[in-house]
């Protein structure tokens, strides 16, 4: 396993306005970045993950392959390992400032650029927030990006995908302990109704359908349930709510560069791009990535078709499904 790496930020200023004390980017590296400084991938996190999340695709003669690429893997602000509600000190928990994606980017590039000195990595490739965040790559930093795989994730956090994280939140927010974050017990009863609620969006009807949870290794589809309730469970409230609203609000138009305008920064992303949403993905819907994807000047449809709805574009946890998405990047890098 490789050891986190932290990239002090120092008081890092928000998109908000409002200060981040003592900033903290966590990461991981696997490879050697080679001498022209080209070889660099960045696989952002995604909503609840962390840097551990593409290990399956990473090794010696995978498409991920140390021994010809420098990768780095980045963990979201609110997931418990870069700086999150969840850690000691004056900002804990609600006193926790509201990050934005574009934070997230910026603090990136702080890595990228500043410390690593790379002025362009070879891809950029993310699942779900992970394909938020390279969007916000691609569009703020074109020059800085060479291609772009977003898988099941979108430039923007679209209407019925803002109603669907709000419907979570209030489950969460309705048990009497969370206190509005100012909880000292963990609110054990909205983390589970949380995640009860979150299980019905990440897979698709077919899903239940045909009880593909028992491909899954749950038996039943209570057992599979009962595992979202116990997995959400162990994680912070705070932390949770801090990583959802960096989602909800997410658009890489709302910056001072583009001032809004959705159309001129999906024009901006000079990268080629593959677009590959889950024709039955329910909130990050193939409708609204087709539309994306018509904005793009160098973007390539490929939907990624799979009765496993949302979580079908997971690294590594579906074999036919992770084939799909590995294919995708070996055609980009070799491009």
């Amino acid at each position: 396993m490789q050891d986190t790496q932290h990239c002090e930020l120092g008081d890092f200023i928000l998109h908000s306005g409002e200060r981040l004390q003592h900033a903290r980017l966590s990461y991981v590296t696997y490879g050697r970045l080679n001498r022209r400084r080209d070889n660099a991938i960045l696989l952002p996190s995604w909503y609840a993950g962390d840097h551990r999340g593409w290990d399956a695709l990473i090794g010696t003669g995978q498409v991920l392959d140390p021994a010809r690429y420098f990768i780095i893997c980045t963990n979201l602000f609110g997931n418990g390992v870069s700086s999150s509600p969840s850690h000691p000190g004056p900002q804990q928990g609600r006193r926790f400032p509201a990050v934005t994606l574009l934070d997230n980017v910026r603090a990136q590039h702080r890595l990228i650029f500043d410390h690593w000195q790379i002025d362009r990595l070879a891809l950029v490739a993310g699942w779900s927030m992970g394909a938020m965040q390279g969007y916000q790559w691609a569009a703020l930093y074109p020059d800085a990006v060479g291609a772009l795989l977003a898988v099941c994730g979108s430039a923007k956090c679209w209407p019925l995908n803002q109603v669907f994280l709000s419907g979570i939140a209030a489950a969460l927010q309705t048990d009497p302990l969370f206190q509005q974050g100012s909880y000292t017990r963990p609110p054990l009863q909205g983390l589970a109704a949380f995640g009860r609620c979150y299980a019905g969006w990440a897979y698709s009807a077919a899903f239940y359908r045909q009880h593909l949870y028992r491909q899954l290794n749950f038996p039943t589809r209570e057992a599979l349930l009962h595992y979202w309730e116990q997995d959400h469970q162990g994680r912070d409230a705070n932390d949770l709510l801090c990583m959802l609203h960096s989602w909800q609000t997410a658009n890489i138009a709302d910056n001072a560069h583009f001032s809004g305008d959705f159309d001129a920064a999906m024009a901006a992303i000079s990268a080629r791009t593959i677009v590959m949403p889950c024709t039955t993905d329910s909130y990050f819907t193939l409708e609204e990535a087709e539309m994306e994807c018509g904005l793009l000047p160098r973007g390539e449809w490929r939907p990624l078709a799979s009765p496993f709805g949302h979580c079908a574009g997971a690294p590594g946890r579906l074999p036919a499904e992770s084939a799909f998405i590995c294919r995708a990047m070996a055609d980009l890098l070799a491009a």
